[in-house]
């Protein structure tokens, strides 16, 4: 039995192999497109890589004749401090951890649900990059001294935009008029993959049991199932909500136990849809039961710590509804 350590990058991996006895047997850089020759070579070995960017594809060809793990990069570093990192160092450590079966592993998807994050991600980003470009007009507008009380992306605000009353310079309307044609293709580009993101919605049974929670539309559905990936992993709802980084950080010290903020490991897009939710939930939708919760909170806590909370809860019951296969139905209310 071999044990490799394969230290990730854009174009190429280092490769440290160590034999049963922990002895380092051949240490290789080896282009990532020829990376199915080494792991051909050490076929039914067992290897260790670390979640980059371009994972998915390395971990697909390796595991092909490998018993791979992807490490977790976060939890692999801390067991494994070094005063000096270099490639060779961390792909021996690797092997060597892998050997040692100390191996923090992250979860790799199945390919359905990997397509399913690049499409929500995906929009994601570009709603972030349309966001950016409509901060770009409203700070033209700052700089010029321009007070309004409109919504410059408005069909009124447009008019405003395009009329002579304001007072913009050639250089400071024609930023405006750029910056509107940018955010005018992006919001086409946004509006076509949201019809991709329903209709995959729409096909899901998971999704359709989620979009019957208050706040929770197709695409928050389908973010939500895309990162949590198959729920079938997970055994307790406390598992899924500290993988979503919604756990508190507990202190012990000697016979005092204090808990800080949360943990924030896991998937920041899963954080930040869950609190999304939570927000329509309590304060547009009225849901009785997480209105309540956060409610009881919010007397004692500011609102940023009640509404964190309340998507912790609301993580816990979409935990249950999918391992249920159940609708919405939280104690005391009706569905």
């Amino acid at each position: 039995m071999y044990y490799l350590g394969i230290d990730v990058h854009k174009r190429d991996s280092y490769i440290a192999v160590l034999d049963n006895d922990g002895k380092v047997v051949e240490e290789v850089r080896v282009a990532n497109a020829n990376l199915d020759d080494i792991a051909k070579e050490y076929a039914g070995s067992k290897a260790a890589i670390e979640a980059t960017s371009n994972y998915y594809t390395i971990y697909d060809t390796l595991d092909k004749y490998l018993d791979v793990v992807v490490a977790d990069p976060y939890q692999t570093k801390a067991i494994g401090i070094a005063e000096v990192k270099n490639d060779r160092l961390d792909a021996k450590l690797l092997a060597q951890l892998r050997r040692a079966g100390m191996i923090a592993e992250s979860y790799v998807p199945p390919e359905e649900i990997r397509e399913r994050r690049a499409l929500v991600r995906g929009r994601k980003r570009l709603v972030e990059k349309r966001t950016d470009f409509k901060n770009e007009v409203h700070a033209v507008l700052d700089h010029h001294g321009v007070e309004y009380s409109w919504d410059p992306f408005s069909e009124e605000g447009r008019e405003i935009l395009a009329g002579e009353d304001l007072s913009l310079g050639l250089v400071g309307r024609s930023l405006i008029e750029s910056f509107l044609a940018v955010i005018d293709e992006l919001t086409a580009q946004i509006d076509a993959i949201e019809d991709v993101i329903e209709d995959c919605a729409a096909s899901l049974e998971e999704t359709q049991l989620l979009m019957t929670i208050p706040g929770v539309s197709f695409y928050s559905s389908l973010l939500i199932t895309a990162e949590l990936g198959e729920i079938d992993r997970f055994d307790r709802d406390t598992q899924v909500v500290s993988y979503a980084g919604l756990d508190p950080v507990v202190r012990e010290s000697g016979d005092s136990r204090t808990e800080g903020g949360i943990s924030k490991r896991g998937s920041r897009d899963l954080r930040w849809i869950l609190v999304q939710c939570a927000n329509v939930a309590v304060h547009r939708c009225n849901d009785p039961y997480l209105g309540r919760f956060y409610a009881r909170l919010k007397r004692r806590k500011n609102h940023q710590i009640a509404i964190v909370a309340t998507a912790r809860k609301l993580l816990v019951s979409i935990y249950h509804m999918l391992t249920r296969e159940e609708v919405y139905d939280p104690p005391g209310v009706s569905a």
